[in-house]
């Protein structure tokens, strides 16, 4: 008996990326972390998706920002109309169920193809953060048109009637590429976000005191997903200031655009309105992603952990 259980752990058993050395369970199927990663997605932006309205709109203004959060949720409701505030969900909504499950499952394949490639057994914070940064960079491939859209549908002077609009009016007028405007700022974007967020969870997770029940696991989830989320939103905002500032621009023809590269952005941004300017939009933003981070975690970790009740063993 005990040389099967042996058997069965050299066989089967691995680390799971961005938990603690300790923790040793066989990775579910891909399409079970599809699923969850699914789920945690719709939920967390159906919360919070107020705020990355108003996040965009902090972002977009050049000058002085018209108002704070409370402000602006109150002036977009009294001027525009309370659905104004979910204006531009469809993008992101069709685009969450993809985009966070190719993050978790993206996170989940890096983790295992580093540890193979360094003949490691066992995860580490700078082997996270580098797993992170590479599912945040797979993730952008997938979610530049979507964001591109959402921008402009959120901007406050924005003229599209809807998604189908945006789309058509963007391919006519640039082609089937301008749907990629933006590219290279997103990857950094989110590269930033996913190794600040999945290399803190790690850290995060080994300093908690080692959870005795399910709910003590799922509360030190929630914790270690809010405190990610808080710092992979203070190391990304300024790749999103000036991503924002790149999709949400209007083309003119044979002129350079003031926002192109995300690099030389950063400097226009921090000369023309000062360094504080890299970081408009960041309470809304982290009002939305440190909790949403924690929540993102929870429900991905609870989904998981369902499938693996009901397929039962060698996943439990």
């Amino acid at each position: 008996m005990a040389q099967d259980g042996k058997k069965r752990e050299d066989r089967l058993f691995f680390p799971v990326p961005n938990t603690p050395p300790d923790a040793r369970l066989l990775a579910l199927p891909f399409q079970y972390q599809f699923i969850a990663g699914a789920i945690a997605g719709v939920s967390e932006i159906l919360t919070f998706y107020p705020l990355d309205v108003v996040k965009t709109r902090l972002q977009l203004q050049s000058g002085k920002a018209e108002a704070g959060v409370v402000g602006m949720l109150r002036n977009i409701v009294v001027r525009e109309g309370f659905w104004r505030l979910y204006r531009g969900l469809l993008p992101p909504l069709l685009l969450e169920a993809p985009k966070r499950a190719v993050k978790f499952s993206a996170n989940d394949f890096w983790g295992k193809t580093f540890l193979s490639m360094s003949g490691s057994s066992q995860m580490t914070q700078q082997m996270s953060i580098v797993t992170g940064a590479a599912a945040g960079a797979t993730e952008s491939v997938v979610v530049v048109p979507f964001e591109l859209i959402k921008i402009k549908l959120q901007d406050k002077s924005s003229t599209f009637k809807g998604p189908a609009d945006a789309l058509a009016q963007i391919v006519r007028k640039e082609g089937i590429l301008g749907m990629y405007t933006g590219m290279e700022s997103t990857f950094w974007r989110h590269l930033t976000w996913n190794a600040g967020y999945f290399g803190s969870i790690f850290q995060i997770r080994a300093l908690l005191p080692k959870a005795q029940t399910e709910q003590a696991k799922l509360m030190n989830n929630l914790i270690a997903g809010t405190i990610g989320g808080f710092i992979g939103t203070a190391i990304n905002t300024p790749f999103d200031v000036v991503k924002s500032r790149i999709q949400g621009a209007t083309k003119a023809p044979g002129v350079v655009p003031k926002y192109n590269w995300a690099i030389p952005s950063l400097f226009v941004v921090a000369r023309e309105e000062g360094f504080s300017a890299l970081y408009k939009g960041f309470v809304p933003k982290v009002l939305r992603l440190a909790p949403g981070g924690g929540i993102l975690l929870l429900v991905v970790e609870f989904t998981l952990n369902t499938f693996r009740q009901i397929l039962g063993p060698p996943y439990i």
